[in-house]
């Protein structure tokens, strides 16, 4: 990508925060994602805010709503005031999120 670099350690711990003199952009580790929760074939997802390298189901920030797929309507149930502040401070959604809220806003 143009414009983009990733400032890296040298030690394999992940990047690292550049020079308050440099124009580089840093991704930062925190991700809206979807968590797993329900039975077998009932699924059901809360939408979090973890660090990247935290495992699916794991530890997490913040929820910030909720996904049922086998819902009719209204799938997608979201604090977007909450949304808006980590996405604010550098939170990176997910495709899956990122698809799920432009269809909602597209049907609503």
């Amino acid at each position: 990508m143009i414009g983009f670099s990733l400032v890296g350690t040298g030690t394999g711990r992940g990047p690292m925060w550049p020079d308050s003199y440099s124009n580089e952009v840093v991704f930062m580790a925190v991700r809206i994602r979807l968590q797993r929760r329900g039975s077998t074939k009932r699924p059901f997802y809360a939408v979090v805010v973890a660090d990247a390298k935290m495992p699916r189901d794991g530890r997490f920030l913040e929820k910030l709503g909720t996904y049922n797929p086998l819902k009719e309507s209204d799938k997608l149930e979201m604090a977007m005031d909450r949304y808006t502040h980590w996405v604010g401070v550098g939170a990176i959604p997910t495709d899956t999120v990122a698809s799920l809220l432009k269809r909602t806003a597209a049907a609503g």
